[in-house]
């Protein structure tokens, strides 16, 4: 069964004409958002979606393009939808996003002191995959962004790479694609200055020509119209399209 993935954003932290890159993830059955950044409530509005019809969140990293709209999710699901939704996380980060990220905003004395008063929380360990539904099975990989905290990149289905943000590592693209039959990469891309703590543009354009045909671009800034046909083989994902898997 092909799988389909919209990207509701697929700006960088600091884009202002594209939402944050975040997306969500369908088998037909099952409806996964892999992370959930500031604008995700208004990215999914403006889609003609909501929270209700998500199954499950997944978080890659603890960086508000990533988990700023969190506490909107919790608060509509728990008054307004009376559900808990499964909130899959590498269980390094469980801690980390209630005490740093979301405890300050969503804490109330007696009835919420946790992440587990609020989601039904599935740490995950990353290197082993996991079946989130019928059809979909994510391995979370581990990659560099920020020095000491932990960030960590998806491979769905044995053969999807889906990158958080991260520094550039092509022996990792390219061990994936020799020896675990990537077919296809969705990457972040920094597309102007030095690649800090994202890959960029210049980086991706010295990867073999074999791989830079998988390679989807995502997590761009504002300037990106004016790389229209400077990306080689590479292609930009677009905001609010679907694509088949």
């Amino acid at each position: 069964m092909n799988l389909e993935l919209q990207m509701i954003g697929t700006g960088s932290a600091f884009a202002k004409s594209y939402f944050n890159n975040n997306a969500l993830l369908r088998d037909g059955e099952f409806t996964l958002l892999i992370d959930c950044g500031v604008t995700a409530p208004l990215a999914l509005h403006q889609l003609g979606k909501s929270f209700a019809d998500i199954d499950a969140v997944l978080i890659t990293h603890i960086h508000a393009d990533h988990v700023g709209g969190l506490e909107e999710l919790a608060f509509k699901m728990k008054f307004t939808y009376k559900r808990k939704i499964k909130l899959y996380i590498a269980e390094t980060l469980t801690q980390i996003l209630w005490d740093h990220s979301l405890k300050g905003g969503l804490y109330q004395a007696g009835e919420i002191a946790s992440l587990e008063d609020l989601f039904e929380v599935c740490p995950l360990v990353p290197g082993k995959p996991y079946e989130l539904s019928e059809h979909i099975r994510i391995e979370l990989i581990r990659t560099e962004h920020i020095p000491g905290k932990n960030s960590y990149s998806l491979y769905v289905n044995d053969h999807i790479f889906y990158s958080a943000d991260m520094i550039h590592h092509p022996e990792l693209l390219q061990q994936l694609v020799k020896e675990r039959g990537c077919s296809v990469i969705f990457h972040d891309c920094q597309l102007e200055g030095p690649g800090v703590v994202h890959t960029t543009l210049t980086e991706l354009m010295a990867l073999p020509e074999e791989i830079r045909r998988i390679i989807r671009l995502m997590h761009y800034g504002d300037t990106k119209d004016e790389f229209a046909g400077r990306t080689g083989e590479m292609v930009f994902m677009e905001q609010g399209r679907t694509y088949l898997l």
